[in-house]
């Protein structure tokens, strides 16, 4: 499903989802590694990359206004929840509805691409005594994107509330600092990767005896075999036993029937709230499949189609299965002359952190990544996402992965906008993956007929609401 070891030039233990290693070990410097990350920051040019952090966002201001979100939730079993009209509804604190009406800018509930983290960190702050200097609300995510994401999101809504946060995320070589030095967590509020917040659990750094809600942000993949499963039980059980009055709160876009039975079983009396799964194929986002003849074709789709006819548009994602994929396709467009940036496994902390400020300050038109970013990472301004590969499991690669592909047309068409999807199709592998996905989402995904056609793509972006 994301960057295959087989096919890439540097070794990162363990194997992880996307291949991200969530935490090194303590001692994290080792040449090889280092070597690995210059390597891949060379091939990518990260270097080049500028960032003034004093300029304006660019905004493009060819995207149109959010439509309203017209998707309910359906509930499952006796539930002590009603739903809410307004966030007055909701008893929050006016420090908590200033953050939500100044700093997020929210007037009603909620357009795609901000309810669920809106609903959790709205639950965090809300639980948490100012007071209290200890952590009271922890929230474990599986991707140091989505982390750092979430706490700037937690920081903006909570600005006037006095809350501190803190980010327990795997630190860059430059700034890096053993746990053993490093001082006990004092924030109320910590997000964070699995493997960092266990280890400053197992340092007694982060003491939970005060800890009142624990999320599990992209649950379903969180509690997976192939995913965060032993991290994220271990959590939940180390604070269960010291704190027994936590609540526990599994947020993601999806969760297949293995993931709903294992969590029946782990957690006890609990409520769940669902999204109908017809109203889950983002009816704001067109999808289209494009069968190309050989490989390169794909990245002639890609250049002379797609990126010619789009050119006045918001920004793009273009999805890859590999690293050795991501790393050629860079390279493809880079002589074609486009500016492109390239995040995946291998790249180092920092400068994943440095690619990922670049896009959402929308320097850079163009992101390639691995399935690393396929889930929650948020930018209003993508409205273009590329399957250069279809998502496949990796234990069965003839077999799609649904969930993911879910998450990866998501990134187009955030918070209500408009969006399309191009699904890049080459050989009976992928049309047989492409029929697979149709049938499980029960949709037809529109077919592109002639792949080196501008009338036909032209055609399609004007049915997306894109020209």
């Amino acid at each position: 499903m994301a960057d295959s070891a087989s096919d890439t030039t540097v070794s990162l233990a363990p194997k992880r989802w996307a291949d991200e290693e969530d935490d090194p070990a303590e001692e994290s410097t080792a040449s090889s590694e280092v070597k690995a990350e210059e390597k891949v920051a060379s091939e990518l040019k990260v270097e080049a990359l500028t960032i003034n952090d004093d300029d304006e966002k660019k905004i493009n201001k060819f995207l149109d206004e959010p439509q309203d979100s017209n998707i309910t939730a359906v509930t499952t079993g006796d539930t002590p929840y009603t739903s809410a009209a307004s966030f007055e509804d909701l008893n929050l604190p006016p420090e908590l509805l200033k953050g939500l009406y100044v700093e997020m800018k929210f007037r009603s509930l909620a357009h795609n691409g901000s309810g669920k983290t809106t609903c959790f960190v709205l639950g965090m702050l809300s639980r948490v005594d100012p007071k209290l200097l200890a952590p009271q609300a922890l929230c474990v995510c599986p991707t140091r994107e989505l982390a750092i994401q979430n706490l700037e999101v937690l920081r903006k809504m909570g600005k006037y509330t006095g809350i501190n946060s803190e980010c327990a995320v795997p630190m860059d070589s430059k700034n890096y600092v053993p746990v053993a030095k490093q001082p006990p967590v004092s924030a109320q509020v910590v997000i964070g990767t699995p493997g960092t917040i266990r280890k400053w659990m197992s340092n007694r750094k982060l003491d939970v005896s005060c800890v009142k809600i624990l999320v599990f942000d992209e649950a379903d993949h969180m509690l997976a075999e192939d995913g965060f499963k032993d991290d994220s039980l271990r959590i939940k059980k180390d604070i269960e036993r010291i704190s027994s009055h936590c609540q526990v709160l599994l947020f993601s876009a999806t969760f297949n029937d293995t993931v709903k039975n294992f969590v029946s079983r782990i957690v006890k009396e609990y409520n769940q709230l669902f999204v109908k799964k017809e109203e889950l194929s983002l009816e704001a986002v067109k999808q289209y499949k494009v069968y190309c003849p050989d490989e390169r074709s794909k990245t002639l789709v890609i250049k002379d189609r797609i990126f010619e006819l789009g050119e006045n548009l918001g920004q793009t994602i273009i999805f890859v299965r590999t690293r050795n994929s991501a790393s050629m396709l860079h390279r493809a467009l880079s002589e074609f002359g486009y500016a492109v940036t390239t995040i995946q496994g291998a790249v180092s902390p920092e400068d994943r952190d440095k690619i990922v400020q670049e896009f959402k300050n929308n320097l850079t038109k163009v992101l390639i990544s691995t399935d690393l970013l396929a889930r929650g990472f948020d930018q209003q301004q993508v409205n273009l996402v590329i399957n250069y590969d279809l998502p496949a499991k990796h234990e069965t690669p003839t077999e799609p992965d649904c969930e993911v592909y879910l998450h990866r047309i998501g990134r187009a068409g955030r918070f209500g906008r408009k969006g399309a999807v191009f699904n890049l199709l080459c050989g009976e592998r992928d049309a047989m993956l492409m029929s697979k996905i149709e049938r499980y989402f029960g949709s037809q995904v529109t077919e592109v007929k002639k792949w080196n056609s501008d009338e036909e793509f032209n055609n399609a972006l004007k049915a997306a609401g894109l020209l």
